[in-house]
This record gives structure tokens, C-alpha cells and sequence, in this order.
């Protein structure tokens, strides 16, 4: 360590330079990842034509957190979010410091994953041999969230501007096709009975994966301008921008894809773009690729914040709180982040881990809804900053843990 981070966490801070529109597309970035590239498929396996309607459905299941999320945020604008309301809520260091550990963990194993799959979107270009190959991107990754909080955001914002175009461009090619929505739309909405009910549910739950991202954004925080403002908003503006581009793809790709071919495609956005660009499996390769590493550059920055929060409230050793005088980022602590990103990218079972992180974070959403619900009984509703009713974090709690029974049923008997 050079002598710029030598100084104590309390003389150096956190740098507030995240506007709204930055973090809003912070928030996007993370949330719309290279997961609807493939989803579409999968969604349209379990629920036909009615797949759009799933995505609605999970849209309503991911608000519920997100709002909570939003009125948390609004009231404690600090790094390690969620270890930070557990804390206030249940009053336990132990519960609080375990929950942040998930989180990270989860973040970890999810930039992990999203890196090893980056992969097989290079090998589409170039054939590069596979260990250096990961360890050069998480490095570079690393050093890009180490570069300094608005350099680090504004990548990933050009990253996720990047990405949206991709999909503007599926949209754009499919949009001919939205002329059949009158016609069609009686197929795609599901009828009051048992089968078509348990179909659209059971791809909603696929879709909510889609939708996991905002989470992250609350462990950005302390570097967000006019936080306990500009936060619930932009959480609330990603929900909205990402329900919107998911039913439009969804639509879209129902109406332009055969359902035999489109139930269960690994790559049903390509089949879009075939149906208007010949080089289809290219362009979506580079698309994916951006997107693979805007997800784990964002991940690595949430989790290293949160190693930074733990340390700097001791629940933690206080060194991970150091802050680098020039970067104004926490080098230890993002470096212990890609280090482990590294190990876990190169020697660990990813598809395993990967539902590991998604069962991790369902059960912080949970947790998280329950303390929004002890707060806001203790205290009332705060008057200085966003503010949702009880029901909806009670039934966040709900939904949040029928979702992690279901998940992990189905995972056992999978196993089994």
C-alpha cells in the first residue's frame, strides 16, 4: 500500500459524484443485463405465447423489493445497504454483518459467472486460451473499478448505452411486427383457469432473475449526489425503463419467432435480428459481451462498497475502510473483490454457484423487507424522503420467500 492510502477511513471519504442520470444508468446497467439475451426462450418454454405476460408478473414480484428498497435508501443513504438496515432494524451485528457477507458473496459469485461466460462470446471472434484469457478481463475489470467512482460509473454507463442500443435494435427490427398486437393479444393473455395461471407464474419466476440489479444500486450510496432524493428515483426509473424494454422484447419476439423455435432458444433475440441483419450471431456476440462485463464491472463495485461499509462500522476490520487519497476508491477492499472473482472464476462450479447467488439474495430481500417493516412500525413513515405503505414490504417478504421455497424445492428435487 503506497502512502496515499495510509490515512485513517475517517480522513478520507467517499467521493459524491453520481448524478441522477449516472446512476439511474448505474441502475439500468446492472438490472438489464446479458440475461434477457437468452430469457426470452426460456420464459416462452414454460409459458407459450403468454410470455409477456409473465415478465409483468415478475415486474410486479421485483417492485415490491424495489419500492422498499426505495423508502431504505431514502432514509439511510450509506454504503452496505443492507447490512445497514437489518442492523437498524433487528439491532444485531451479528444478523447485519452476515447479511452483508451474503450480499457480497453473491455479487462475487455473480461477477464470476457473468465472466466466465464472456468467454464463448470472445470465442465467436478469436480463439484465446481459456484461464489467462479470465484472469486478463477480471484484471482489467478490477482496475476500472479501482480507476475512481465517475470514471468507474461512467464506463459502465457507456457500457449500458451500449447494451439499450442492442435491444433498440431488436425492437427496431421487430417493431413491423407490433402492428399484430390486436389480433394476438387474446393469445397472450392467460385464462382464468389452473394450467395457464400456474404456466404464466412459473415463467414469471424465470423472468425475475431478469429483474435482479437494483439491489446493487443502494451500496453506491455515499457517492450519489443529493442521495436521499435522487436514490428511490432512480430505482423507481430503472423498474420502470427495464418492465418496459422487457414486455416490448417479449412481445416482439412471440410475434416474429415461431413458438417451436422460440420456446427454449438459447438465443432468441438473434432469431429476431436474423429475420433484418445477416450477421446476426455477430452482432449479438459483441452486444452480449458488453453487456457480460458491464454486469460484473457493476458487481464488483457493489461488493467492494459493502466490504468498505462493514469496515468503516467496524463490523469488519476498520482497514478495509481505507480510502485512497487520489482514487478516492477503496483499493483494499476492491482488490480483496477482484481477487475473489479471480479464484472463483477459474476454479469454482459456476452454473452451481450462479443458483446459489440468486437463492442469496432472494433470502437478502426477505430479510430486508421484514426490517422495512420493524422500521417503519417503530418509527412511522419519514417525512423528509420517499415513503411506501406497510403492505408493501410485508408482501415483498411474501413473495420474496415463496419464491426461495420454490427455488429451492425445485433445486432439491432437481438434485435429487
Amino acid at each position: 500500500m503506497d502512502d496515499s492510502t495510509a490515512g485513517a477511513a475517517s480522513e478520507v471519504g467517499l467521493r459524491r459524484a453520481l448524478s441522477l442520470p449516472l446512476i439511474i444508468l448505474y441502475g439500468v446497467g446492472t438490472t438489464v443485463g446479458a440475461g434477457i439475451y437468452v430469457l426470452v426462450g426460456e420464459v416462452a418454454a414454460l409459458a407459450g405465447p403468454t410470455a409477456p405476460f409473465s415478465f409483468l408478473v415478475a415486474a410486479v414480484l421485483a417492485g415490491l423489493s424495489a419500492f422498499s428498497f426505495a423508502e431504505l435508501c431514502g432514509r439511510y443513504p450509506r454504503s452496505a445497504g443492507e447490512a445497514l438496515y437489518v442492523r437498524t432494524a433487528f439491532g444485531k451485528a451479528g444478523l447485519s454483518t452476515a447479511v452483508g457477507l451474503l450480499v457480497i458473496a453473491a455479487g462475487v459469485i455473480s461477477a464470476a459467472t457473468v465472466i466466465r461466460g464472456a468467454t464463448g462470446y470472445i470465442g465467436v471472434f478469436v480463439d484465446l486460451p481459456l484461464v489467462p484469457t479470465l484472469l486478463l478481463l477480471t484484471a482489467m475489470l478490477g482496475l476500472t473499478a479501482a480507476w475512481g467512482i465517475l470514471e468507474a460509473v461512467s464506463a459502465a454507463a457507456l457500457l449500458t448505452l451500449i447494451e439499450l442500443g442492442g435491444l433498440a435494435l431488436v425492437i427496431w427490427v421487430g417493431a413491423p411486427a407490433l402492428v399484430e398486437v390486436p389480433t394476438a393479444l387474446p393469445t397472450m393473455i392467460p385464462t382464468w383457469e389452473a394450467a395457464p395461471i400456474v404456466a404464466v407464474v412459473a415463467g414469471g419466476v424465470i423472468a425475475f432473475f431478469a429483474f435482479i440489479g437494483f439491489e446493487d444500486m443502494v451500496n453506491v450510496a455515499e457517492e450519489v449526489k443529493n442521495a436521499p432524493r435522487n436514490m428511490p428515483i432512480a430505482i423507481v426509473t430503472t423498474l420502470v425503463v427495464t418492465t418496459t424494454l422487457y414486455v416490448l422484447i417479449s412481445v416482439i419476439a412471440v410475434l416474429v419467432v415461431p413458438m417451436s423455435e422460440l420456446a427454449g432458444s438459447g438465443a432468441p433475440l438473434a432469431q429476431v435480428l436474423e429475420r433484418g441483419f445477416s450477421g446476426a450471431p455477430q452482432i449479438i456476440s459483441a452486444i452480449s459481451l458488453v453487456a457480460v462485463a458491464n454486469g460484473a464491472l457493476i458487481q464488483m463495485i457493489m461488493a467492494s462498497r459493502i466490504l468498505y461499509g462493514l469496515g468503516r462500522t467496524a463490523q469488519l476490520p476498520k482497514v478495509l475502510a481505507t480510502v485512497n487519497r487520489r482514487t478516492r476508491t477503496p483499493l483494499l477492499a476492491t482488490f480483496i473483490v477482484v481477487l475473489a472473482v479471480a479464484l472463483f472464476t477459474t476454479a469454482l462450479p459456476l452454473i452451481t454457484l450462479a443458483k446459489v447467488a440468486s437463492v442469496a439474495i432472494l433470502i437478502v430481500f426477505a430479510v430486508v423487507n421484514l426490517a422495512l417493516v420493524v422500521i417503519k412500525r417503530r418509527e412511522g413513515s419519514p417525512s423528509h424522503s420517499f415513503s411506501v405503505p406497510l403492505l408493501v414490504p410485508v408482501l415483498g417478504f411474501i413473495a420474496s420467500t415463496a419464491i426461495v421455497v420454490f427455488e429451492t424445492t425445485r433445486w432439491a428435487i432437481g438434485s435429487g
